[in-house]
C-alpha cells in the first residue's frame, strides 16, 4: 500500500457557518434495550440456539444486586451493603442486513461488574475482569447478515460477594452500545486534545489522531479534516492533513479562547472527518475544554493562572435506590447538590467512574481526581458482618489482586485513553491507602514513631530521612515492591498522558519518600494526615501537597485553608454511600454532605458556611443527655467526643458527624443544646420571639465554628437569625410539631425528555396542620405514578432502610422520601402522587416531550 503525503493548507471558516458533515458514515446505536436476563449459573447459555425463553426481559443498565435487596444473612457481606453477589446471565439478539457487510462492527460496554465473559453466536470474544472499566469486542468476522438472529451472550461472575470494600452492584451496569464503522476509521478513544499553550489572546489546540485501517489499498489517500465548533455548534475553524502512518497530527490556533473554568465551563467541540480517496468514511466528534491549571509546592493549585482552594470530596459510584445502574440525570441532580455548598472538586473513589459522570462534571464546572485502584497486587481485609471485622472468607473476597499483574497496564491506559478529553480530569491517581497492603510500611512506622498510637492522628511523625532509611531497609528483603509497582504506573500513565499530573492517596507519607513512594507521583496526596503537613512542607520544601482524603471536620478544613502549600481537601464523603458498614441494618454509611436520597445532611449545611459566601445560617438540637457537648458557667463549652461502641472499630467516629437533630420538638423543660452554622458575623437565636442573646462568629473560628446555646425546651418557633454588619441577612427556624395532616409531593423538574433515560426526582415531606415539618412520626406511603414515565426506585435516605427500593412503597425517615422517575419513549402527560392511610398529597403534573 503506498500512502501520499500532502499537507492541506488551513482553511479558515467563519463562526457563522455551520458544518458541513452530512455524510453519517459511522453509527452509534443504543444497545440497553430488550435484553434478557438470568440469575444463576446456566450451562451452554452462550450457545447462539440456547432457548432463554423464560428468562426475564429486561433493559440494561441493570444492576441485580441492588434488585435483589437487603439480606441479612446468606451469601452477603457487611463490606459490600448486604446485597447479593453471584452469576448473572444476559443475552441480546439482533438483526443485521446486507447493508452492514462490509462494515466494521464492535460492541461497547461501559462497565460490566465483574469477571465478565463475552460471546457473539457462541463464539467466545474475550475476559474482563475489572468491573469499572469500558471495554470493546470486534465483532465483525462471526456474524450474520443473513437476517437471522445474531445472538451476544454475556456471563458476570460476582461469586466473590464481598471483593471490595464498599458497594460495587452486579451486572451490565453501565451504557452499551453497537458501533459500525468504515474499515478505515478513528480507533477506540483515538483522538487525544490537549491546550499546551493558553493565554487571553489565543490558545494553540494539539490534536493527535490514531487511524485503523483494515481494509488497505494499493493507492490510498487518506485525509483528516478537522472542525473546531463553539458551543452554539458553529465552526470557527477548521484544518486538514493527510496521514501517511495511520496517524495525524496538527495544531490549531484559535484566538481569543472562552476558557472551560469552575464559574462558566465553556466548551468546544472537535470534529474529525476522514476521507479515502476524496470520500468520507468516518466521522468522530469530541467535546474539550481549554484550561490550564497548576500545582506549586509553595502556593498550591491555579486554575486559569488563578489561586484557589481545591474544596473536593470523595464520591464512590453507587447512587442509593437505583444501586450502580446510575442514569446520567441523576448524577447530574447529585453535583448540582454538591455545587450548590460550594464544592469545587470530586474525587473518583476508588475506581473509574461512568462517562455519564464525567459529561456532567465538564458541563457544570467541577474538577475531577479520576482513580485507577484501591488494591494492587495485595489484597485488602474485607468485613463480613461489621466494619473492621475483617472476617470475610478468602474465596468470597478474591478480588482485583488476583489479576492485577496481567491487566493492571491495559485497565490503566483504557481508563485513561477514554477519559483524555474531559477538561473536568486534572489528576490521575494511581492508588488509594496502598501503604495498609504492604506490612514493612506500618512496621517501619511504628518503629520509627513508637508513641504514635498513643496520640493517634493527631501524632507528628518522624520525617527524619536519616532515622526513617535505615529502618525501612532493614524490614525488606530486597527492593520495595509497593515503590517498584508505583514507578510501573506511573510510567504507563505518562506514556499516555503527559498533560496531567498522577498523584495517590498516601496513608504513611513519612515512610513513602524515603521509600520513594511519595517522589515516584507529582502530587503527594495525605490521606487522614493534616498533622503531617507542617513537619512535611519544612522537611521537603519541593513537595506537592494535597489532602486527598479528609474528615468532614471543621479542623481538617482550616489546617488547609491557613496554608497556602496545601492544594486543598478532598472530603469523605459528598454522597452517602453503600457498604463498608454494618452490623445489620447499617448497610452503608451516611457520613457525608448529602445522604442516599439527596436530602442536605447537616455536615453538608456547616460545610456550605465555610465554602459559600452567600449568608446562611442553619441549626440542629441534641439533648444534653446525647450530646458530647457540656456547658457549666466555669468553664464554659467543653466537648468530649463519644467513640463508636463495640463491636465496630471505635475510631469510626471520628468519620462521623455530632448526634444532632433537625427539629424542635422535646420534652418540656428538657435540657436541649442548639448548634448554629454560619459565615455571618454575628446570629441571634429567638424562642418565640424572645431573644436568647447574640453571640460572634469569631468566638469560635479557632476551635470548632458552632455557635451553641443550652435552651430547656418549650413548645413553640426556635429561629436563628444570621447578620452582617448588623443587618439581618439569614434566618432559619424549627416548629414544633404536631400529627401528619398533609404530604406535599415536590419535583426538580416539571418536564422530562421521552428518551427512556431522563429522571425527575420527588420528594415527599411530611407537615402538620400549622406548616412545620414532622421528623418524629415516620408513616408508610405509596406513591402512583400515571402516564409516560416509570418509577425505577425509592428512598428515604436512612443507613439503616433496608426496605426493597424496587417498590412503590416507603417509609418515610424524618419526614421525608424520594421517588425517581424515569420518562419512557413515550410523550404525553404524567401524574404523580402519594398517600398514606389517612393522607393524601398535592398531584404533579409533569410532561415527557
Amino acid at each position: 500500500m503506498r500512502l501520499f503525503l500532502l499537507l492541506i493548507s488551513i482553511l479558515s471558516i467563519s463562526s457563522s457557518c455551520k458544518t458541513d458533515n452530512n455524510d453519517i458514515s459511522r453509527s452509534i446505536e443504543d444497545f440497553n434495550y430488550d435484553w434478557k436476563f438470568n440469575l444463576g449459573d446456566t450451562p451452554n447459555a452462550f450457545d447462539s440456539v440456547f432457548n432463554d425463553d423464560q428468562w426475564k426481559m429486561i433493559n440494561v443498565p441493570h444492576d441485580w444486586s441492588i434488585e435483589e435487596g437487603y439480606q441479612e444473612t446468606g451469601d452477603v457481606a457487611s463490606s459490600s451493603g448486604f446485597v447479593p453477589g453471584g452469576i448473572g446471565w444476559y443475552r441480546k439478539s439482533f438483526i443485521l442486513t446486507e447493508a452492514d457487510k462490509n462494515k466494521q462492527i464492535s460492541i461497547q460496554f461501559d462497565g460490566v461488574y465483574n469477571n465478565s465473559t463475552v460471546w457473539i453466536n457462541g463464539k467466545l470474544l474475550g475476559t474482563r475482569p475489572n468491573g469499572y472499566v469500558t471495554f470493546v469486542y470486534d465483532l465483525t468476522n462471526h456474524l450474520k447478515y443473513d437476517g437471522t438472529p445474531n445472538v451476544l451472550a454475556v456471563k458476570v461472575d460476582h461469586t466473590a460477594y464481598v471483593d471490595s470494600r464498599w458497594y460495587t452492584g452486579s451486572g451490565i451496569y453501565r451504557n452499551v452500545k453497537l458501533i459500525k464503522t468504515e474499515p478505515l476509521h478513528i480507533a477506540q478513544w483515538g483522538l487525544q486534545i490537549t491546550t499546551p499553550k493558553v493565554n487571553s489572546n489565543s490558545a494553540e489546540i494539539q490534536i493527535k489522531t490514531a487511524l485503523i485501517n483494515n481494509n488497505p489499498k494499493e493507492e490510498q489517500q487518506i485525509v483528516v479534516k478537522y472542525n473546531i465548533l463553539d458551543s452554539n455548534h458553529n465552526v470557527i475553524i477548521s484544518k486538514s492533513t493527510q496521514s501517511d502512518d495511520l496517524n495525524a497530527n496538527v495544531n490549531i490556533t484559535i484566538d481569543t479562547p472562552k476558557l472551560w473554568s469552575l464559574e462558566n465551563p465553556n466548551l468546544y467541540h472537535l470534529e474529525a472527518l476522514v476521507f479515502e480517496n476524496g470520500q468520507q468514511v468516518d466521522n468522530v466528534t469530541q467535546r474539550f475544554g481549554i484550561r490550564t491549571f497548576n500545582f506549586d509546592a509553595n502556593t498550591g493549585f491555579s486554575l486559569n493562572g488563578k489561586r484557589m482552594k481545591i474544596k473536593g470530596v470523595n464520591l464512590h459510584h453507587d447512587a442509593g435506590a437505583v444501586g450502580a445502574a446510575v442514569p446520567k440525570a441523576i448524577w447530574e441532580y447529585r453535583m448540582k447538590k454538591l455545587k450548590s455548598i460550594g464544592t469545587n472538586a470530586i474525587r473518583f473513589a476508588h475506581n473509574p467512574h461512568s462517562p455519564e459522570l464525567l459529561e456532567v462534571c465538564d458541563e457544570i464546572g467541577l474538577l475531577v481526581m479520576n482513580e485507577a485502584f484501591d488494591e494492587w497486587s495485595a489484597p485488602k481485609a474485607k468485613s463480613k458482618v461489621y466494619l473492621g471485622d475483617n472476617a470475610a472468607s478468602k474465596e468470597a473476597s478474591k478480588a482485583y489482586p488476583e489479576v492485577f499483574d496481567e491487566w493492571a497496564e491495559r485497565d490503566l491506559k483504557d481508563l485513561i485513553r477514554r477519559d483524555f478529553n474531559h477538561p473536568s480530569v486534572f489528576m490521575w491517581s494511581i492508588g488509594n491507602e496502598i501503604e495498609w497492603t504492604y506490612p514493612h510500611y506500618s512496621k517501619t512506622f511504628n518503629e520509627v514513631n513508637p508513641n504514635s498510637s498513643a496520640a493517634g492522628y493527631e501524632y507528628v511523625p518522624v520525617y527524619d530521612a536519616d532515622k526513617i532509611k535505615p529502618i525501612f531497609e532493614n524490614n525488606i528483603e530486597t527492593v520495595d515492591p509497593l515503590t517498584t509497582i508505583a514507578k510501573k504506573l506511573v510510567k504507563w500513565v505518562k506514556e499516555e498522558d503527559t498533560s496531567r499530573p498522577t498523584v495517590c492517596g498516601s496513608v504513611l507519607p513519612s515512610i513513602g519518600m524515603v521509600s520513594g513512594y511519595g517522589t515516584t507521583v507529582d502530587v503527594y496526596g495525605f490521606n487522614y494526615r493534616q498533622a503531617d503537613y507542617d513537619i512535611a512542607h519544612k522537611t521537603y520544601p519541593d513537595l506537592k501537597i494535597l489532602g486527598s482524603e479528609n474528615w468532614g471536620a471543621y479542623s481538617e478544613w482550616k489546617t488547609a485553608n491557613d496554608r497556602d502549600f496545601v492544594a486543598g481537601i478532598f472530603t469523605w464523603t459528598g454522597f452517602a454511600y453503600l457498604g463498608e458498614a454494618g452490623p445489620w441494618p447499617r448497610k452503608g454509611l451516611n457520613i457525608s454532605f448529602f445522604d442516599f436520597a439527596g436530602f442536605k445532611t447537616p455536615r453538608g449545611h456547616f460545610f456550605e458556611t465555610l465554602w459559600k459566601k452567600d449568608p446562611k445560617v442553619y441549626m440542629v438540637t441534641t439533648p444534653v443527655s446525647e450530646s458530647e457537648y457540656s456547658y457549666s458557667e466555669k468553664e464554659g463549652w467543653k466537648f468530649n467526643m463519644q467513640f463508636t461502641p463495640p463491636p465496630v472499630w471505635d475510631k469510626l467516629r471520628l468519620w462521623e458527624w455530632y448526634k444532632v437533630y433537625p427539629k424542635w420538638q422535646y420534652e418540656d423543660k428538657e435540657s436541649i443544646i442548639v448548634q448554629a452554622y454560619t459565615n455571618c458575623e454575628e446570629a441571634e437565636l429567638f424562642l418565640n420571639e424572645k431573644s436568647l442573646g447574640k453571640q460572634k462568629l469569631t468566638t469560635v473560628v479557632e476551635n470548632d465554628h458552632i455557635l451553641k446555646w443550652l435552651v430547656p425546651y418549650t413548645d413553640g418557633e426556635l429561629k436563628i437569625v444570621g447578620y452582617n454588619n448588623g443587618v439581618k441577612a439569614d434566618e432559619y427556624v424549627l416548629k414544633s410539631q404536631g400529627t401528619v395532616s398533609e404530604i406535599k409531593i415536590t419535583t426538580n423538574k416539571t418536564t422530562i425528555k421521552n428518551d427512556g433515560y431522563d429522571v425527575a426526582v420527588i420528594t415527599a415531606t411530611l407537615f402538620d396542620a400549622n406548616g412545620a415539618v414532622v421528623t418524629d412520626a415516620d408513616i408508610k406511603i405509596e406513591f402512583e405514578v400515571e402516564g409516560a414515565a416509570r418509577n425505577i426506585g425509592v428512598d428515604n435516605g436512612w443507613e439503616r432502610n433496608i426496605q426493597s427500593h424496587k417498590s412503590n412503597e416507603i417509609v418515610t425517615h424524618q419526614g421525608k422520601a424520594i421517588l425517581f422517575v424515569q420518562s419512557t419513549k413515550d410523550t404525553g402527560a404524567i401524574k404523580i402522587s402519594t398517600k398514606s392511610k389517612t393522607v393524601t398529597s398535592n398531584t404533579l403534573d409533569l410532561e415527557a416531550k
